[in-house]
């Protein structure tokens, strides 16, 4: 499972950047991709920067381009089954942030 999250990853990572010219989706990066152990569905795990709205039409565009990533994931795969994929918007970076600037905090006030 792992080996194919990681394919799938990289397969939706390039259709977005290479294939995708919806003028609404903006700088998105994959960063996982968990897999159904029946393959019938996929949560893509994305980070989005800019703000709120931003990130709201980049879902929107991910979201009405589905079935040219699902195209793409077809081409390139030799995958029994096609998963089908949610966009889930991936806040890790955002929390590493908040985290190292309350370790700050925390250093300035010793």
């Amino acid at each position: 499972m792992r080996r194919i999250n990681e394919v799938l990853r990289e397969v939706v990572g390039a259709a977005i950047s290479g294939e995708l010219s919806d003028p609404r989706i903006g700088f998105v990066t994959v960063t996982a991709v968990e897999t159904s152990p029946d393959l019938r569905t996929a949560k893509v795990f994305v980070s989005v920067l800019g703000s709120e709205e931003e990130r709201e039409a980049t879902f929107e565009g991910l979201r009405s381009s589905h079935g040219v990533i699902q195209s793409r994931i077809a081409a390139e795969t030799r995958m029994k089954r096609t998963p089908t994929l949610t966009f889930h918007y991936d806040d890790t970076i955002e929390k590493g942030v908040r985290i190292s600037e309350l370790l700050g905090e925390g250093e300035d006030e010793e």
